[in-house]
């Protein structure tokens, strides 16, 4: 298929993007649809690797009712850091906030790193602030960059919600370089605001250790969900919290396999949980640490219990698809799946595929994961 950010319909019920890129690393997209109908999609892109100082957060732009994204445009520069993990939050009052984490920069590739430092850290995420931009224009510019987070470590990966008591709450994570387990021992806060993020508090998550990328679920009168991305490649985890955010559970195993690569999990219209990950596992011991390879296949699974049980999956791209032990090592990485509900009710899902060579972007409807129950 072209590359040319163009929507085509496939196999009759679902359509495909890709959206376009000038660049050799591509990873880490997210989504976000205006209150003009556009479809922004943001991430970090550069022609080295995650780490480096060319690596920048870019944009693109499904406007409403087209059928082709935008060539991307830079919105960060700076040539010191490097800067990933974008997410797009639009404000109660119209203005587009951008947050993205930004870390001193490895100055030697991978290969010259771990032959001077084996078994050390190449990408500096302890280094890592969350940097701020704002936009009045949906986007199209943006004002001077200020610093939301200035400890170190700090890092993002899932926007700002608004609560129905009017807080926005804010899931993040401290990345530490422990010299002993590459950021295993990570571990999740929220932040939260009550004067519409002039001001904030932070909220740790006990018994949060290798538990990231919070996803957080609504369930209403101060009750929330949290689903985490686990440093131990076993299973995705989840928190609960019953006074919007406060206070939390320590996170447990939920039945969803997770391998140590991140996740996204939004509440349908219909009511239903849908969770966007990679549909496997590498570890069953959650105080270890795993960085498995295998980054495949892309999956989105409903619940209708709150995230107990997920009777519905259905893989969104498969990968290469070799299998068998001589042949794992043939499949590229199809990972850091992001999903959103459009106001159609259309569901969305953008990844970075084969190696981060692009974001694919896949569009269906829910019934297409759910399919269709045969009688007798």
């Amino acid at each position: 298929m072209e590359k040319t950010g163009r929507i085509v319909l496939e196999y009759g019920n679902r359509a495909v993007a890709y959206i376009p890129t000038r660049y050799r690393e591509n990873h880490a997209a997210s989504l976000a649809q205006l209150r003009n109908g556009d479809i922004l999609a943001v991430w970090f892109a550069g022609d080295s690797e995650e780490g480096r100082a060319d690596i920048r957060i870019v944009l693109s732009r499904l406007n409403h009712g087209s059928y082709r994204w935008t060539e991307p445009v830079e919105v960060s520069d700076d040539g010191t850091r490097s800067e990933q993990n974008p997410v797009l939050f639009e404000a109660p009052d119209g203005k587009l906030w951008l947050l993205y984490t930004a870390q001193e920069a490895q100055t030697m590739s991978r290969e010259e790193y771990e032959k001077l430092n084996p078994g050390g850290v190449y990408t500096k995420q302890e280094t890592a602030v969350i940097r701020l931009r704002i936009s009045e224009d949906n986007g199209y510019t943006w004002g001077p960059v200020s610093v939301f987070s200035d400890k170190p470590g700090s890092f993002c990966r899932t926007p700002i919600m608004v609560l129905d008591n009017a807080d926005w709450i804010f899931p993040m994570w401290y990345s530490l370089a422990d010299g002993k387990t590459a950021y295993g021992s990570d571990y999740s806060v929220v932040r939260i605001s009550t004067d519409q993020g002039r001001s904030w508090t932070e909220h740790p998550i006990p018994g949060s250790r290798g538990r990231v990328h919070a996803s957080l679920i609504e369930e209403g009168g101060g009750k929330l969900t949290a689903f985490f991305r686990s440093r131990a490649a076993d299973n995705i985890y989840v928190s609960y919290s019953a006074d919007y955010g406060r206070n939390w559970t320590e996170p447990v195993r939920t039945v969803l396999p997770n391998n140590n690569a991140s996740i996204r999990a939004i509440r349908l219209r219909s009511g239903r949980i849908a969770m966007a990950y990679n549909h496997c596992r590498a570890g069953d011991d959650p105080a270890a640490t795993i960085w498995p390879q295998e980054r495949y296949p892309v999956t989105v699974a409903l619940s209708e219990d709150g995230g107990r049980t997920w009777p519905y999956r259905r893989h969104v791209d498969i990968g290469d698809g070799f299998d068998g032990e001589a042949n794992r090592g043939n499949n590229r990485r199809y990972e850091y799946p992001w999903i959103l509900e459009d106001r159609e009710g259309l569901l969305h899902v953008v990844f970075s595929f084969a190696g981060r060579e692009g974001i694919k972007h896949v569009m269906f409807a829910e019934d297409w994961v759910i399919g269709k129950r045969k009688e007798g």
